[in-house]
């Protein structure tokens, strides 16, 4: 773990499983070696969340502590689970970067409204990326004080 940062788990929801593999080698590259785990879509998302399922087990479901979140997926899309969860008391304070690939005034002014702490769209290129990774990890896992969970939360 890069000196200073902070140890949370970071949840991303986004279906494209290229996506995923990127960020986590650009996490990985820029030495943010927080416990990054990984959802297909909203409805996922909500199980992990509420520990349903899949996920009932809290070992396979530590909570987040910062959630990057993908716009468009199946079954339950990006939009819908941000509305869920910063209307949910017991998840409302958990950090939520909207990653995807909308650059619609629509998506962003919608997103800040409901509740999303960053709306970034997705970089093109490999190295753009490591430098979203290296600038979201500085400011959230570095900079930014994060609320902490009690221990049976």
């Amino acid at each position: 773990m890069k000196k200073g940062s902070k140890s949370i788990t970071i949840l991303m929801a986004d279906d494209d499983q290229d996506d995923c593999l990127l960020v986590k080698e650009a996490f990985s590259e820029k030495s943010f070696e927080n416990d990054l785990r990984f959802v297909a879509d909203g409805e996922d998302l909500m199980d992990y969340l509420y520990r349903r399922g899949k996920f009932a087990e809290p070992d396979s479901a530590p909570r987040p502590g910062l959630i990057l979140l993908d716009l468009n997926m199946p079954r339950k899309d990006g939009r819908e689970a941000l509305k869920e969860i910063k209307s949910n008391r017991d998840f409302r304070h958990i950090p939520i970067i909207i990653l995807t690939t909308s650059h619609e005034q629509d998506d962003i002014i919608r997103s800040y409204r409901v509740g999303a702490n960053s709306f970034v769209t997705k970089p093109v290129s490999f190295e753009d990326l490591l430098n979203l990774v290296e600038n979201l990890g500085r400011y959230w896992l570095e900079i930014v004080e994060l609320p902490r969970e009690k221990a049976n939360a």
